[in-house]
Formats: structure tokens, C-alpha cells, sequence
């Protein structure tokens, strides 16, 4: 067995997968080429198998350089997606990805198994969740339910904790094909998986520039200082520019920046409404710039909190009920934009503009 394993793998120009079932004995399953697919793989590793490098989202920042992550819970070869190059060019998800030497090596460790019709399967280390909304991608769209995905393609109900041995119940009803509006968790990264023919019925980035300039041509204005606030440009989203709306996200209402209202009994973020009197968090606002995430072409109304990235009403509300995994088997909602976990009753409030006195 131990012989016949080492020739599959050394073959340079043969993909194998290796089950290690104990020190004197691997299982390998040799795969051949398919001229009908391509074949793209996802992972932590810069090596030239894999297509589309991942690094773990720091929650809250800007950009990567804000944060560095010690050590990652990211696989190096962590997913493959299968894309079948005749319409309707469907894609299919699994677990694990080859290596520089087309290998994929399942230790001791990880959870692996003999189906009933005889051929092998198992999951990774910290496994790979996929979550179907209900409805498509849409503005109808509901929350599906998170399932991991095996080696093989089989698709499962979650493990107690994301790297137990135990693997869940097959759920024989689903498949692995993605689908516009896909989650797919990597344990450190959540990626979005959207269609070409769900971004053509996406807003644009010229939409959402359309939009901001709308909602600056109506002047909408600080009730108490009567300055007239903007949205700042896409391009300039890490700096706090003069006129750029800020908001109390317990009420909504928007104003200018002032500094004023603080209440001693709390937290150094958080302010006293002058028109409401509710004390809540105090925050910038900034336009959700990735139309990607956007589920319809609504006008900016809600902001997400506490973090205050804006967006059309259904896209608020759509995230805001997305449970993402966080660490081992936590999960809650987070801003698409930041990855800043949200807070408060609906996680998203409407905001209150006022018009110019004019």
C-alpha cells in the first residue's frame, strides 16, 4: 500500500489525493484531467497553485496594513472551485486544494471516512462553510443555512466545533454548486461569491457615485450648527473631511461634527442627541463603496452600527440578519464593508437627514 501510495504522489504530472489511515497505511485517490472544467483554488499560500490569495480579515479595518495577524487559521491551499466551461458554466465547491506537487494530504488527524459506495472523503482542519441565501441575491433575499463542504464535494451539517473530529450529518438534499450571493467561510476570511449575471443586475460603482452626489445636491444640513454636510469622495474614505455627516446611531439623526454633549456616565464614543436626548454611539459616516454587496439600487437611508458605512435599506437589513462564523462556533452579523460586528436591536439604523433652511 505505503509503495503503490509514494509512486501515485511522486507522479509529477498526476493530482492525488492521500487519506492517512495510520502510519503503515494512506489511501490515494488519483483524479485525471477534464477538458469540460476549470479548476481555481483558494488559500493563504502565495504558491503558484493557488489563483486567488486570502488573508485573514482584520474586523473594523480599512485596509490590511492597519492590522497583522499573528498566526492565521486560514488553510495555505484551503478551497478549489470547478467551473464548467459550457453554459450554464456551473461552479462546485470542495474542501482542501492541491499543492505545488498536485497533492492533497489528509494526516492522521484530519477527519476522513469510507462512504458506503466505497470512496473516500474528509474534511479540513478548520473546514469550509457555505451559506445559500433564500431567494437568490436579491432584494428578497433571505438567510440560509451554513453547511460545510467535504474534500469530495458532499455537503454536510456543521461539526460541534469548527475543527472536531466528528463530521455532521450528509445532507443528501443539497449540492455543492455556488450560487449568486454564496457565502463561502474559510475560518478567518468569509468570501462572497456573486455571478455574472448577478453583478449585471448590480448597481455600479457609477451608480453608487450617482448616488452620493444626489444625496449631496439636496444639501442636507447639521440641525444645530446649519453647516452643510457631504459625503466625502469614494476615493478618500480614511479621512474625516470637514463636512462629512456624522450621526447618532441610537436615533439616526444626522448632524455636523461638534463636541458637545458628552455625558460623564459613558463611554468616551458615545453623546447626548441635541434633538432627541438619546445617548448612543456618535460616529462618521461613510458610502458602502463595494457595489458587490449592494441587494437592489436604493438610495443610502440606513447605516450599519457601530461602525456608520451606509447603504440602501434592504442591503442594511440583509446583512444585518447574516449570522457569519466567528472563531471555533460563534457566529453573528457583521458590516459587508469593515467586518465590524454589529450591535444594537436591528444592528442598522435609519438615519434622519434634515433639509436646508432655504
Amino acid at each position: 500500500m505505503m509503495l503503490i501510495a509514494l509512486l501515485a504522489i511522486s507522479c509529477k504530472g498526476q493530482h492525488s489525493i492521500s487519506y492517512t489511515l495510520s502510519r503503515n497505511q494512506t489511501v490515494v485517490v488519483e483524479y485525471t484531467h477534464d477538458k469540460d472544467t476549470d479548476m481555481f483554488q483558494v488559500g493563504r499560500s502565495t504558491e503558484s497553485p493557488i489563483d486567488f490569495v486570502v488573508t485573514d480579515t482584520i474586523s473594523g479595518s480599512q485596509n490590511n496594513d492597519e492590522a497583522q495577524i499573528t498566526q492565521s487559521t486560514i488553510s495555505r491551499f484551503a478551497c478549489r472551485i470547478v467551473c464548467d466551461r459550457n453554459e450554464p458554466y456551473t461552479a462546485r465547491i470542495f474542501a482542501a486544494g492541491f499543492d505545488s506537487s498536485k497533492n492533497i494530504f489528509l494526516g492522521e488527524k484530519a477527519a476522513k471516512w469510507k462512504n458506503p459506495d466505497g470512496h473516500m472523503d474528509g474534511l479540513t482542519t478548520n473546514g469550509v462553510l457555505v451559506m445559500h441565501p433564500r431567494g437568490g441575491f436579491t432584494e428578497e433575499s433571505q438567510p440560509g443555512i451554513w453547511r460545510e463542504i467535504s474534500v469530495c464535494g458532499d455537503v454536510y451539517t456543521l461539526r460541534e466545533t469548527r475543527s472536531a473530529q466528528q463530521r455532521g450529518k450528509l445532507v443528501e438534499s443539497e449540492t455543492n454548486v455556488l450560487q449568486d450571493g454564496s457565502l463561502i467561510d474559510l475560518c478567518g476570511a468569509t468570501l462572497l461569491w456573486r455571478t455574472a449575471d448577478g453583478l449585471f443586475h448590480t448597481p455600479t460603482q457609477k451608480h453608487i457615485e450617482a448616488l452620493r452626489q444626489e444625496i449631496n445636491a439636496a444639501r442636507p444640513q447639521c440641525p444645530v450648527g446649519l453647516n452643510t454636510l457631504a459625503f466625502p469622495s469614494i476615493n478618500r474614505k480614511e479621512v474625516v473631511e470637514e463636512k462629512q455627516p456624522w450621526a447618532y446611531l441610537s436615533c439616526g439623526h444626522v448632524h455636523g461634527y461638534h463636541d458637545w454633549g458628552h455625558r460623564s456616565d459613558t463611554e468616551a464614543n458615545e453623546r447626548e442627541c441635541p434633538m432627541c436626548r438619546t445617548v448612543g454611539p456618535y460616529v462618521p459616516l461613510w458610502l458602502g463603496c463595494e457595489a458587490g454587496f449592494y441587494v437592489d439600487a436604493g438610495p443610502p437611508t440606513h447605516a450599519f452600527t457601530p461602525c456608520g458605512h451606509v447603504c440602501s435599506e434592504k442591503s442594511a437589513k440583509y446583512w444585518s440578519q447574516i449570522p457569519l462564523p466567528h472563531g471555533t462556533h460563534a457566529f453573528h452579523a457583521a458590516c459587508p464593508f469593515c467586518a465590524t460586528q454589529l450591535v444594537g436591536e436591528q444592528n442598522c439604523i435609519k438615519l434622519i437627514f434634515q433639509g436646508p433652511v432655504d
